[in-house]
């Protein structure tokens, strides 16, 4: 068994590491960069370790110091969290080198599932429905316009390293189609180093649907039901929920043996996300694998009352999965709410800066996911996210009124918040109805 972790990350997902870990009994080693010298992660592990400055290049991406830590620290595993080198295959590789248990899958099946056209390719043979799009990445723009007729208009032109949506773009005919490959292409080098694009279908107002899956050594995959993250403004989640108000039973258990097929085609083990798109009839294609722990995986826990960080570290330990398919029952409804230090009035900008006050909701079925406390300061090198509020209800409605209630009672003084963003987004009649897709939130802003 795993006796002491070291964790890669920072802010609320290493706070919800270190406390996994002290629930098993396992010690926490936090790294951090100068920058993050009193964050709340520092502050709650048992053993902790200064990696670097500020920025996240000579920090919390560099894989040789955080290697280093954790040999000097005698750790025997890394979380990698979310982020950062979460799905970093290289890394993942370097840390097995230095016999050191990488809590996450294989190296190789991560390297599968990052490439995005080999991840396409990889579910086509295991017959998994995929989008209509190009067989393998592109360099060149002269290439990609060979396949316009095949898949046809619209298209989505995406970075084969993508995520978070970097290196997408949408063309709508061939007149704008270089302009956006180039641009998208450009975006994709920038953030990733990485000029291979791929194409594919754009489905028009789609819902985004996921299905959580965990898998063990031996050979068990158990899927965790969906999570609706149809809320979403530029392609970064806002709210995600489950179960989804817009799936009946019959697409449900659908999605959920898809997930499964497509963890079992590459042999897959530990936590991973299976991300479908939806058409307005319930038609669903297999869009990527994310490789890690979810930001939103607490929606999961609070309707199937699992603790998937607990279950990572056991697979990891070369442990079976404590629970089967048969255990998994959805119970009542989750919803949940990322709260950003941000100004929505001047388009979102980050605004980092002291926590003057705060009081965070409690009571019965609300949980708040956070690494603030009073007189932090938040960065501006990292992620403006900075809480998330989960609720847990007997159903829909009455998960978004306690949902209301709490981000009323929540209050961040010293820097601006979505706060009030959200608590509209839960008084919206389309987002009550439950009638929403991914382009809702960016109709919402051009009213």
């Amino acid at each position: 068994m795993i006796k002491k972790v070291l964790i890669a990350n920072r802010g609320e997902i290493a706070v919800r590491i270190i406390r996994a870990c002290r629930n098993m009994g396992i010690k926490s080693v936090a790294i951090y960069s100068k920058e993050d010298s009193k964050s709340l992660h520092v502050k709650l592990a048992d053993q902790r370790v200064c990696i670097g400055e500020g920025p996240a290049r000579n920090s919390y991406l560099n894989e040789e110091r955080i290697i280093s830590a954790a040999l000097n620290v005698n750790a025997d595993a890394i979380h990698p969290g979310f982020g950062f080198l979460s799905e970093n295959a290289d890394f993942a590789r370097l840390c097995i080198e230095h016999n050191l248990i990488f809590i996450g899958p294989q190296p190789e099946v991560i390297e599968q599932m990052g490439n995005k056209s080999q991840a396409r390719k990889t579910m086509t043979a295991a017959q998994v429905p995929v989008v209509p799009g190009s067989p393998s990445h592109l360099n060149d723009v002269s290439e990609a316009k060979k396949l316009i007729d095949q898949i046809g208009f619209p298209i989505m032109i995406k970075a084969s390293s993508g995520g978070g949506g970097k290196g997408m773009r949408v063309s709508r005919s061939a007149l704008d189609f270089e302009d956006q490959f180039t641009i998208a292409q450009s975006e994709s080098i920038n953030a990733f180093a990485d000029d291979s694009m791929y194409l594919e279908k754009y489905v028009e107002e789609p819902k985004h649907i996921e299905i959580q899956i965990m898998a063990d050594h031996f050979g068990n995959v158990v899927a965790l039901g969906e999570r609706d993250c149809s809320v979403q403004r530029n392609h970064q989640k806002l709210i995600e929920e489950s179960p989804s108000p817009s799936i009946d039973e019959a697409t449900r258990q659908a999605l959920n043996q898809a997930a499964i097929k497509a963890a079992k085609a590459v042999n897959y083990t530990n936590a991973g996300t299976v991300e479908f798109i939806m058409d307005k009839h319930q038609n669903f294609y297999f869009m990527e694998m994310n490789t890690r722990i979810q930001v939103e995986h607490g929606v999961t826990e609070m309707v199937t009352g699992t603790d998937l960080i607990i279950e990572q570290i056991r697979v990891a330990s070369d442990l079976p999965l404590s629970f089967k398919q048969e255990d998994i029952a959805i119970r009542g409804h989750a919803i949940e709410c990322r709260i950003n230090a941000e100004i929505p009035a001047k388009n979102f900008m980050p605004n980092p800066g002291p926590i003057n006050h705060l009081h965070l909701p409690a009571g019965n079925g609300v949980r708040v996911d956070t690494g603030l406390y009073t007189g932090y300061h938040i960065p501006s090198e990292y992620d403006s996210m900075i809480a998330k509020v989960i609720v847990h209800a007997p159903d829909r409605l009455a998960a978004i009124q306690k949902m209301k209630t709490a981000l009323n009672e929540m209050v961040v003084l010293g820097v601006e918040t979505n706060l009030d963003f959200q608590f509209q987004i839960m008084h919206h009649p389309q987002f009550i109805e439950g009638d929403i897709d991914t382009s809702f939130i960016e109709k919402l802003l051009n009213r």
